[in-house]
């Protein structure tokens, strides 16, 4: 198994309604493989079609690894039903492997706060990994909606806040810009 490459690992939010929260995450994960660090991203609620980053973890495993365990599709405003709730406790028992492990110095668990938000995990869940966590392992969190207590718990809370954004002027998804 991997020594810990981590002196102390910390946790950090991304949160807010601007674009950008996953990508500075992958930003993090592709500095932490440079330096040898093994990643692993834990993609909830995110589970239609493999996007840039699933392509690129290719390349760099086994630094990288990106498992995805979303439904197809968007959560919209209504209550998810039983199959998206499945598959995100499914991806909260594979964190907490991940974060309790000693396979990974970097964890990100990617839309968790969107998840706790629908209440697919709960506040009080996130905050026991969050205690758990080996004390080597790096932890990331991100997605709009953070619940306040777990920003108060974080080390580290960054909000993205949309200014601008090309998506209202009609301009789609974009291969290897969104996806």
């Amino acid at each position: 198994m991997n020594k810990h490459m981590l002196q102390k690992g910390l946790v950090q939010v991304y949160t807010g309604n601007g674009k950008g929260k996953t990508t500075a995450a992958l930003g993090l994960a592709l500095r932490a493989v440079g330096r040898g660090l093994r990643v692993c991203m834990i993609q909830f609620v995110k589970g239609s079609e493999p996007c840039g980053e699933h392509l690129a973890a290719k390349m760099l495993a086994p630094y990288l690894t990106i498992i995805q365990t979303g439904h197809k599709g968007w959560l919209g405003r209504e209550k998810p039903g039983p199959e998206v709730t499945a598959c995100a406790r499914r991806a909260f028992e594979m964190a907490h492997r991940a974060v309790t492990g000693e396979e990974y110095d970097l964890v990100i668990l990617d839309e968790i706060n969107i998840a706790v938000f629908y209440e697919l995990v709960s506040v009080k869940e996130l905050l026991q990994l969050i205690q758990e966590k080996d004390e080597h392992v790096e932890l990331v969190l991100t997605g709009r909606k953070a619940a306040p207590e777990v920003m108060e718990t974080a080390d580290l809370v960054t909000e993205m806040r949309e200014v601008k954004h090309y998506f209202k002027a009609g301009v789609p998804a974009r291969i290897g810009i969104e996806k």
